[in-house]
């Protein structure tokens, strides 16, 4: 029996990687330590001469905030799961029975790479990964944004009031800390027009049912080549799409033509598009009070094809990793999503590396 139980572990997990664990894949595909000195330096971790409990493995925590973007896990459940998979402390580089990241260490973490912007740097650091693995962006680049909810608040008019007037929660609730701490004054309502369109007998198609959003909006682009995210940024979900195009473009495309939707269509973009070199490709709205014009739908629908692949971007983070945001607050609420592009990109590139393996 003990014989049996010393070689239990190291069988159990030959078990996991002959049935194809997809961890060791993403472990064999991304270079992890790669980002160590963007993690050391931002962290600003010392050497151990003061004493105190060696903090945990700065890339190991890193591959655990990976691996929580990829369940919408909270912390404390993440600190569950931590000790619960195999798996997944294998992944982490974790000993059975060895102390493992509890949920403030993990949130402490988080919230480190944010006030320090080490998040953002460790997502450029994996772009020159990509670079060197041939990934280079390419043909052009697609832009779109998707809403995230957050948890709805339950406010007041005068509450509400002076939350659109810019006030911030110790501002508005000075007398209750506590339920201060759990407003979220940046997240905003907005409206949702879409989904599938419906017609009427004659042929004319239906009004559009308009779905109310409270959260965040997720801004991206991605090169029409190979799909990865290269460019991100986090608004309220009220922001207008328009007026994030030039935050979301990059001159380091090989092809300076850019696609999005309508939304992105004004007459200042396509001017600032035109004095920097960019080709736009962007969808033409329908005139007002006429028919759309043959033409203009011909050409829409010949851009549809290839915008329309910044869908598949929303549509992974949204239905594998069930993106919501649980955090309170817009730095927060960044930190979230840039994991979620990170952890996409990671997804996207063993994608591309078993296809290239296969073909």
């Amino acid at each position: 029996m003990d014989q049996r139980s010393f070689f239990g572990l190291t069988e159990q997990l030959e078990a996991l990687s002959r049935h194809g664990d997809p961890l060791e894949v993403l472990h064999a595909t991304v270079d992890f330590e790669h980002f160590r000195g963007w993690l050391v330096e931002g962290l600003g971790y010392g050497d151990g001469s003061k004493g105190g409990r060696p903090p945990f493995d700065p890339v190991s925590m890193f591959k655990a905030l990976i691996l929580q973007a990829q369940h919408n896990l909270s912390d404390a459940r993440m600190e569950f799961m931590i000790r619960d998979r195999l798996s997944w402390m294998r992944f982490l580089g974790f000993d059975l029975g060895a102390p493992t990241p509890d949920e403030n260490t993990i949130r402490h973490f988080r919230n480190r790479l944010t006030e320090t912007g080490t998040l953002k740097r460790v997502m450029k650091a994996f772009d020159w990964q990509l670079h060197k693995k041939g990934y280079i962006p390419m043909s052009g680049q697609i832009v779109d944004a998707s809403l995230v909810p957050a948890p709805k608040q339950r406010n007041t008019d005068p509450e509400k009031a002076a939350i659109k007037a810019g006030k911030t929660a110790a501002e508005i609730w000075p007398d209750a800390p506590d339920k201060a701490a759990q407003k979220d004054t940046n997240a905003r309502w907005t409206l949702k027009i879409g989904g599938k369109i419906r017609y009427r007998p004659d042929g004319k198609p239906l009004p559009q049912i308009a779905l109310p959003v409270f959260g965040y909006k997720s801004h991206i682009s991605i090169d029409r080549r190979f799909g990865f995210i290269r460019e991100s940024a986090v608004t309220s979900a009220a922001a207008p799409d328009g007026r994030m195009l030039r935050q979301l473009l990059s001159d380091e495309n090989t092809s300076m033509e850019v696609w999005a939707d309508s939304a992105y269509r004004s007459q200042s973009n396509e001017t600032w598009l035109s004095k920097n070199g960019f080709i736009s490709s962007i969808h033409r709205r329908k005139p007002h009070g006429k028919p759309m014009p043959e033409r203009t739908r011909a050409a829409n629908f010949r851009k549809s094809s290839i915008r329309a692949r910044v869908e598949h971007v929303f549509a992974h983070q949204k239905n594998r990793f069930g993106l919501f945001i649980r955090t309170i607050g817009l730095a927060r609420a960044e930190a979230k999503l840039t994991l979620a592009n990170l952890a996409y990109n990671f997804d996207r590139l063993v994608f591309h590396e078993r296809r290239a393996a296969m073909g």
